[in-house]
């Protein structure tokens, strides 16, 4: 028999829950099961919902409503959505005794895939009898599947109460595509939405790079602390040019080369749309951040890919294809030189060109016959003096 879900929106009527930030838990777990509701239905999940509208549940009622849909069979799936309180950070799923931490392991997995942290997902006795569950949505219905889903917590002194007035339909899609992954049904992004869908290969560069943005720009849109990836995991993408940063305000310590590579640009073409003629900065100077597409027909996608094969290292891989170290790693999300048999590297091939040394040579007059300069030389070779030597490969910006 398939499972059926049963959605549970804690709280409501003359219980409002908790409340702090401009959060009133009733509210809250209202919006997010309705989402939840239309994302089940939209996959085709058989699913209901225990209550639509702001109404009273008494603890000797809710229950007996939960298991009034479907019954007191295992294959019941019940998640009842809450909101924390307390001072910290982060989301909790609390799964009944009677279960494993299969699902509640898978929520959690998507929870942080989806930016939030997860504090713990646990059980929690009775201290009167503790063979009973704590919580009465769990203890009362009996054989279901029943596990509490705590968002967040209003009273955060970090991010939660952002996260759960803004984003908490994308919180909600992460709990969607571990219960759909759970129940054994294909898991698709909503009908409309600006989703990126990860697949085998994928880095942030590239997926950046495909879409035109930053990775800043991707990571701070999808609440990301860090570089990694995984499977299937799904990326929301600016729906439109309002989303994106077109500027850039200079800080101290800044350069041309650390604001390019933030952007994804190079220095040159930083340059190009800024009119800037030398390398010098300003603090508080505003540089455009963006190249006009509007009449460009080429791909953005300027990358190619690299299979690892026995012997190869980083270095032998960046002078076999005329690319820096750094830049491979940069392209990759990569923090040290290790490299695995099989592995596929993103290449970028836009970004360069290799220059040989000849004789009477100086970084000066490299750097003028080929339109750039003596510290972008420098800085993309990470030269530690000015001598060069005759046959010395150089990588310059193209």
């Amino acid at each position: 028999m398939s499972k059926k879900i049963v959605i549970d929106p804690g709280h409501g009527g003359s219980d409002p829950g908790t409340s702090a930030n401009g959060i009133t838990e009733k509210d809250y777990t209202l919006k997010i099961s309705q989402y939840m509701k239309k994302r089940l239905d939209d996959l085709g999940i058989e699913n209901s919902i225990t209550r639509t509208g702001d109404e009273t549940l008494e603890p000797s009622v809710r229950p007996k409503r939960v298991q009034d849909f479907y019954g007191t069979g295992s294959d019941i799936i019940v998640v009842s959505n809450h909101i924390n309180a307390g001072g910290a950070d982060g989301a909790e799923i609390i799964y009944a005794l009677r279960n494993n931490d299969t699902l509640p392991s898978k929520i959690a997995k998507e929870l942080e895939a989806a930016g939030q942290n997860v504090r713990k997902y646990y059980q929690r006795r009775l201290p009167s009898n503790p063979a009973k569950d704590y919580y009465y949505i769990l203890r009362d219905t009996p054989n279901n599947q029943s596990i509490i889903v705590e968002y967040g917590f209003v009273d955060s002194p970090e991010d939660d109460v952002n996260q759960i007035k803004n984003n908490y339909e994308e919180l909600t899609e992460a709990v969607v595509k571990a219960l759909a992954d759970y129940v054994g049904v294909t898991y698709s992004p909503p009908v409309g939405s600006n989703t990126y869908v990860v697949k085998k290969g994928d880095t942030l560069w590239s997926i950046a790079r495909k879409n035109n943005i930053s990775v800043d720009e991707l990571k701070k849109l999808n609440n990301l602390t860090s570089n990694s990836l995984s499977l299937n995991q799904v990326l929301k993408l600016p729906t439109s040019n309002n989303d994106l940063s077109t500027t850039y305000t200079v800080k101290s310590g800044d350069t041309l080369y650390k604001i390019a590579n933030q952007f994804g640009l190079s220095v040159n073409e930083l340059k190009s749309i800024n009119n800037l003629s030398t390398n010098n900065l300003s603090i508080g100077q505003v540089l455009k951040v963006k190249k006009d597409t509007s009449n460009d027909n080429t791909t953005n996608d300027k990358s190619s890919t690299y299979k690892v094969k026995s012997g190869d290292t980083l270095y032998s891989i960046s002078r076999k294809l005329n690319v820096s170290v750094d830049e491979i790693k940069r392209a990759n999300n990569l923090t040290n030189n290790l490299l695995t048999v099989g592995q596929i590297l993103q290449i970028p091939t836009d970004t360069t060109k290799v220059y040989t040394v000849k004789s009477g040579d100086t970084l000066y007059t490299i750097a003028r016959n080929n339109n750039t300069t003596v510290s972008d030389i420098i800085e993309l070779n990470n030269l530690s003096t000015s001598n060069l030597s005759i046959g010395q490969k150089l990588l310059l910006p193209s």
